[in-house]
């Protein structure tokens, strides 16, 4: 097994106003205590990773990765990235068993994450076009959080407006000029 963890990277990004050493240090800690786990389950699940941990945004951001073909660990990824918002969720709470403290860390597995925001964030621009171009709202298929955050981060950057609408599973993004 190839379980490392990695340095923090000293690229991660802190919010404005909350690059405290106390708060990046606070999130390292919760880098380090997720990459625990995720190693402990790679090791029980007998699957070849590393681990990298990083700070971005004011969160603690570890992905696993390997430098094979990124099939071996699509199990821990799932259909639609459902195994690994599970998995996300389990990290988070190993994290608030060992600090205390809730944990908002971000986790990646092979890639995933990185690919759906590439993907998101183009369908995101198709939309906005049609709403810039017709004036009409456009409503968007439903989405987890993760995949909301990043459309409504698209809208905002266009100057537009969204909004989540619905219920979970069928939560999702409908899309609308300013003003």
């Amino acid at each position: 097994m190839t379980n490392e963890t990695a340095a923090v990277s000293s690229e991660g990004h802190m919010p404005e106003g909350s690059d405290s050493s106390d708060e990046r240090a606070r999130l390292e800690e919760e880098g380090e205590v997720a990459a625990d786990y995720l190693e402990e389950l790679l090791d029980i699940a007998d699957l070849d990773g590393d681990i990298d941990i990083d700070v971005d945004h004011g969160r603690a951001a570890v992905a696993v990765v390997t430098d094979e073909d990124d099939e071996t660990l699509s199990a821990l990824v799932g259909r639609k990235g459902e195994v690994l918002d599970a998995l996300q969720e389990l990290t988070r709470l190993a994290v608030q068993a060992k600090t205390g403290d809730r944990s908002r860390l971000m986790l990646d597995v092979a890639g995933y994450r990185k690919n759906r925001r590439v993907e998101l964030t183009a369908l995101a621009q198709d939309a906005i076009v049609r709403v810039q171009e017709n004036g009409a709202d456009v409503a968007l298929e439903p989405m987890n959080p993760f995949e909301r955050k990043v459309v409504h981060d698209a809208v905002a950057a266009a100057g537009l407006v969204s909004e989540s609408e619905g219920a979970e599973p069928n939560r999702h993004v409908v899309i609308r000029a300013a003003g």
